[in-house]
């Protein structure tokens, strides 16, 4: 099998699936696929996470290729494995990407959130709401700070500005690692009535040291 030429069939079976049994809410391994410890002290406000890979080599190479070198095809690749993971019978009712800032957007170009959420959107015939949610402020990127002040980082970073009251949303991005952002994401669909929040991302961080 290969990619449009993106990997080829042993390339595939190098990458790091997640295969292994792992909390609902996180994807965070768990022994029998129970919500984990830290979820259950800390619920993030999303209730479910869908992931196809955990964050490591060479998939963060990918990812790093698609975000900073502009291999955009390499987006249509990990949106047709995140279809093919969404569970099918538990469908939302719209898909809402992460945003960027507007300078951020206009120095890269490009929302690779926005590019995995449109292809999922036409894979799955669901609606893609890419204007419903927007970043306010211009925040430096996660990975430049310790985790501890990943969560300050994002506050009243994102705002919602659709009426979601009732709705289910699945937010796609492309890597969770604290889920700071993701959570504030949810945080805005909520308040705007959102009913029931799912995070679809293509790579999970599974080890970290938190510093």
């Amino acid at each position: 099998m290969s990619h449009d030429g993106l990997w080829c069939a042993a390339c595939d079976r190098a990458l790091p699936y997640l295969a292994a049994a792992h909390c609902p809410s996180c994807a965070l391994p768990a022994p029998s696929g129970e919500v984990c410890g830290q979820c259950l002290k800390h619920p993030p406000l999303f209730a479910r996470t869908t992931a196809v890979f955990g964050y490591a080599f060479p998939l963060d190479k990918l990812i790093q290729a698609m975000k900073y070198g502009e291999q955009l095809a390499l987006a249509y690749a990990f949106a047709e494995k995140l279809a093919c993971r969404i569970d099918k019978t538990r469908l939302p009712d719209c898909i809402i990407p992460m945003p960027l800032h507007p300078a951020k957007l206009r120095e890269r170009g490009f929302n690779q959130s926005q590019l995995l959420a449109a292809k999922i959107a036409r894979e799955l015939d669901l609606e893609l709401r890419p204007r419903a949610c927007r970043r306010v402020r211009n925040t430096p990127p996660p990975s430049t700070l310790p985790w501890k002040e990943r969560k300050k980082n994002m506050r009243d970073a994102l705002c919602c500005d659709a009426d979601l009251t009732g709705k289910r949303v699945a937010l796609v991005d492309d890597v969770l690692t604290t889920g700071a952002s993701l959570n504030a994401l949810a945080d805005a669909v909520q308040k705007r009535g959102a009913a029931e929040i799912s995070a679809w991302v293509v790579a999970r961080t599974l080890s970290h040291r938190r510093t």
